[in-house]
């Protein structure tokens, strides 16, 4: 690896396509199985796991809406080989929950949970990067349905998996361990400038064995 991942990933909406990457004008949907039904009153938001005090910390939706907004210009890089370019997204940045939730001296991961047990895992320092970023809004526009609502994370640097609709949570981990995707034949770093996609790729050091 070796270098800064904001310098190295162009987050900032690059304008630059990572290799074999096409230029998407709208954004499809894609997504494994259904869309969940929101229930307000029932969802709530957790970060749990090696967390610097032992406890739990949850936010009702009300709560966690509440924190403060941002926006992030960003790009969107799908596995699938289409680029969403310069997309404003708007939430509640991933810095945010770290100081209001910090992670024990010994965390080097997160798993992102999302509805329907999915899940997500992210080197520490790839969740706390500036530009990633809890979106409620892209554009200035409630995140539909199908596209997430209501809350997603943006992960600009890495490929969209790595990004998860219908968000709920964050596990503090001391160690990585796969998520849904990894565990099913996906890279585990997920970097679109270094095409990492699939398992097969991988080298000594970029994830558990399988």
């Amino acid at each position: 690896m070796g270098h800064p991942v904001e310098s190295e990933s162009g987050a900032a909406a690059s304008f630059e396509l990572p290799p074999g990457q096409r230029v998407q004008r709208g954004w499809p949907v894609t997504h494994y199985g259904p869309v969940p039904k929101f229930r307000p009153e029932r969802w709530e938001f957790r970060v749990f796991g090696a967390t610097a005090d032992g406890d739990k910390h949850c936010w009702t939706h009300e709560e966690f809406t509440a924190l403060p907004y941002t926006t992030v210009v960003a790009d969107l890089h799908c596995v699938t080989k289409f680029s969403m370019l310069g997309a404003e997204w708007g939430g509640i940045p991933a810095r945010t929950i770290l100081e209001l939730a910090p992670p024990a001296p010994t965390v080097t991961h997160v798993m992102v949970w999302a509805e329907y047990g999915f899940s997500s895992n992210l080197r520490l320092s790839d969740f706390a990067s500036e530009h990633t970023i809890f979106a409620t809004h892209k554009d200035g526009e409630l995140l539909t349905a199908e596209h997430g609502f209501p809350l997603r994370l943006i992960v600009p640097h890495l490929y969209a998996w790595k990004g998860p609709k219908w968000v709920r949570g964050v596990e503090y981990m001391t160690a990585d361990r796969r998520g849904f995707w990894e565990e099913r034949g996906y890279h585990n770093i997920g970097d679109p400038w270094k095409e990492q996609r699939y398992s097969y790729q991988e080298e000594p050091g970029d994830g558990p064995e399988l």
